[in-house]
């Protein structure tokens, strides 16, 4: 197993939000088509380590991001591309605002 190494002081951002999961098939198309935008927008934000999102059938939709630093990722509060942008659209399917924690690395394998 190959996995990467978060530095001491790294940080996983967790953004959680909810949708109606007769919406499944409209959520992951949006998904994909907000990757377009936001993927070179998140890219050139620094301390980035990874950035990972999916939907469930069941409802609900998940981005998970890895960074060195917490003032790193809070960069992600400020990107337009994701406060404004990701968020219209997310709406416009039916995705709930989502809830967003940093959360300081405690331990990684």
């Amino acid at each position: 197993m190959s996995s990467q190494v978060i530095p001491a002081g790294g940080v996983i951002r967790v953004s959680r939000a909810t949708f109606d999961p007769e919406r499944f098939a409209e959520v992951e198309r949006m998904l994909r088509d907000t990757a377009t935008y936001l993927a070179p927008a998140i890219k050139r934000l620094g301390g980035l380590l990874g950035y990972y999102a999916g939907a469930s059938p069941e409802g609900s939709v998940v981005a998970v991001s890895l960074w060195d630093s917490d003032a790193h990722a809070s960069q992600m509060g400020s990107l337009t591309e994701m406060t404004v942008d990701a968020r219209r659209d997310a709406e416009a399917v039916g995705v709930s605002a989502p809830a967003i924690l940093n959360y300081p690395l405690a331990w990684q394998i």
